[in-house]
């Protein structure tokens, strides 16, 4: 995979904001902005764990983890290294 933030920010962009880019920052809060609900968090683990062939475990179901672009691609890293 060779850029996993490209890959990352294509789904979220595709699946929760209709192909529109609309200024999202790589430190926007997916919460916060209401861009993934709960179930939105499903498919974005699903997402992770089919194109990266990582497992994400249910205590790391966290904001820390899953709430932004940035927090994404540095949780993806440290589960791929």
């Amino acid at each position: 995979m060779s850029n996993p933030k490209k890959t990352i920010r294509g789904f979220i962009i595709e699946n929760f904001l209709f192909g529109k880019d609309d200024g999202l920052k790589d430190d926007t809060s997916f919460l916060e902005e209401g861009i993934i609900d709960s179930t939105g968090v499903l498919e974005l683990v699903n997402f992770l764990e089919e194109t990266f062939s990582i497992t994400v475990e249910d205590e790391e179901l966290i904001p820390e983890n899953l709430d932004s672009i940035n927090n994404v691609v540095a949780y993806v890293e440290r589960k791929i290294s």
